[in-house]
């Protein structure tokens, strides 16, 4: 069976890293990006230029007409989706008492909503082959609570809720349904912290650093071809939570 994977926000970071790890492990890949638009495009030429199949398709994937259309093009251009990687996310530090309801409203359309939409609108396809897999990223900050990121933090609890008890209803049909759990990883997102904070972060990561892209997208490699795994969550994070 051809292999194809879709996954979002994967125009840069973690989801890019992924994209270029499983493209080179015979997937055709679709970018999903909603405002990155020439580093999608960018992205999509690289692979094509190692050889691989790739397109890029702009969605938000909180939107589920807007994902169902990306859905549809990617079959049509690539084929049925095998692989779904659940990335795309929005952060952001803030106290509890002053999330406004539209920022926490955003939050969960992006971080949760996205993951169900995206997930119904590969699952027909899946379920009509017996086999499949999907991977969510999560945070370890969905496995510990992380002060002034509550609503941020609750989306990736959430999204491990999720992965659990999918798997559970999947796992007859062979759909496989797994979850990773990025520590500090050196991103844009990261970024907006500020060196400071990273610099204090690294030094109370046991392996003394902040992780690459390239190391979840190990894992999500990992989990692709993990033919008995499921309804796991694995933490990429330098021991940070040990």
């Amino acid at each position: 069976m051809k292999k194809v994977a879709l996954i979002t926000g994967s125009s840069r970071g973690i989801g890019a890293a992924a994209a270029r790890a499983l493209a080179g492990e015979g997937y055709a890949v679709c970018i999903n990006y909603l405002e990155q638009k020439e580093k999608a495009e960018a992205l999509v030429k690289e692979l094509r230029e190692m050889g691989s199949t790739a397109i890029a398709w702009q969605a938000d994937v909180s939107d589920s007409l807007a994902v169902r259309e990306m859905v549809a093009h990617a079959k049509k251009e690539l084929g049925s989706i095998t692989l779904l990687v659940n990335n795309a996310g929005v952060a952001g530090q803030i106290q509890f008492q002053d999330i406004t309801p539209e920022a926490w409203a955003r939050m969960f359309a992006v971080n949760l909503g996205g993951c169900f939409h995206t997930t119904q609108a590969v699952l027909p396809d899946m379920l009509h082959a017996h086999e499949g897999c999907i991977i969510n990223v999560s945070s370890i900050w969905g496995q510990h609570g992380a002060s002034c990121e509550v609503a941020y933090s609750c989306t990736k609890h959430a999204i491990i809720g999720l992965t659990r008890s999918l798997a559970a209803e999947l796992a007859p049909t062979g759909i496989r349904v797994n979850c990773v759990a990025p520590g500090v990883i050196d991103t844009d997102m990261v970024q907006v912290l500020g060196q400071d904070t990273l610099t204090q972060l690294a030094q109370e990561i046991p392996l003394g650093r902040l992780g690459r892209p390239e190391e979840i997208a190990q894992t999500i490699v990992h989990l692709a071809s993990a033919t008995y795994t499921t309804g796991q969550v694995f933490a990429v994070d330098g021991g940070f939570i040990l």
